[in-house]
């Protein structure tokens, strides 16, 4: 019998840009995909708040797609008739909700050679906003640590897998990060990582000014995460104009499908809020959970 494989912590973002896939040769044998800074899954853990489900099924066979939304993107899920302890319990959550899955994941390639990737879960539960941060946590931590060892491998020249295992990488490590080399054909773009990391630290962080300012050759990153000490200067600001904002979208909820944007707009301008400050607002407390879009004209406190 196989041993049940690991489950990966990783953002939407890093799960959502990968394209390559080792498909299973032989029967009952696992398939995986391999992401841009290697990790190799078959199974993957994920945390967030569920924004939408749906049925697609019947009620007697039900199958649901539904979408998680982490700091970074969104994970989508399918869940059918051979899962039927996931099916049960996505029948009975509400939305919003803050939920973690475990699943295995699976591919569907486009006829224009497009991959998109979804989770298929064998378990999934309500959670709290704690249990959520703490997977924020740790997922931030390994995110970072892929980024490290792809760019000390990529320091390492022609460096086998036998040669990363002796350095102290573990095999999966190192077959993954050296797969993605050669395949993806370079070093990934770290800006899109470290962007999501400096988001999760954030939304952790609220009263830091987590600032990683995306240089252009990330050899010039640090080994380690330094958080400032202190508050940013426009903290006091932002926090502000974050209230304003979820207090009108309180206010303009009236029939619980939640705020019109257009009525948004019109009343954050009121109050002396641009556009482009509201969008940025929005899209933080996107981030940070505590809001989303039931559609694009409406968005909704959680």
């Amino acid at each position: 019998m196989n041993a049940r494989e690991t489950a990966w912590r990783v953002f939407a973002t890093e799960l959502n840009s990968t394209t390559l896939e080792i498909k299973a040769t032989e029967e009952k044998q696992p398939s995986y995909i391999v992401t841009p800074l290697g990790a190799k899954i078959n199974r993957v853990l994920i945390a967030g708040v569920m924004t939408e489900k749906e049925n697609i099924g019947s009620e007697e066979e039900p199958m649901w797609k539904a979408r998680i939304q982490d700091v970074s993107g969104s994970f989508f899920i399918n869940v059918g008739r051979f899962q039927p302890e996931a099916s049960a319990a996505i029948a009975d959550i509400e939305i919003p909700s803050f939920v973690a899955a475990v699943g295995r994941v699976r591919t569907y390639t486009t006829d224009d050679q497009r991959v998109f990737v979804s989770v298929r879960p064998e378990h999934i539960v309500p959670i709290d906003e704690s249990v959520r941060n703490e997977w924020i946590l740790e997922t931030a931590k390994s995110t970072w640590k892929r980024l490290k060892d792809t760019k000390k491998v990529l320091g390492m020249g022609d460096a086998t897998e036998q040669d990363l295992i002796k350095a102290g990488m573990s095999p999966t490590e190192a077959f993954g990060i050296t797969y993605a080399l050669d395949n993806y054909g370079q070093m990934p773009d770290s800006t899109l990582y470290l962007k999501t990391i400096q988001a999760a630290l954030r939304m952790l962080l609220p009263d830091r000014n987590v600032d990683l300012g995306f240089p252009e050759d990330y050899s010039d990153e640090p080994d380690e995460i330094e958080i400032p000490e202190g508050e940013g200067g426009n903290g006091n600001n932002a926090a502000q104009l974050e209230d304003m904002i979820l207090r009108l979208l309180e206010e303009l909820d009236t029939d619980g499908k939640g705020a019109p944007r257009e009525e948004l707009e019109r009343r954050a301008e009121a109050e002396g809020i641009s556009s482009i400050e509201l969008e940025e607002v929005s899209n933080t407390l996107m981030d940070k959970g505590l809001v989303y879009e039931p559609n694009l004209r409406y968005l909704k406190r959680i």
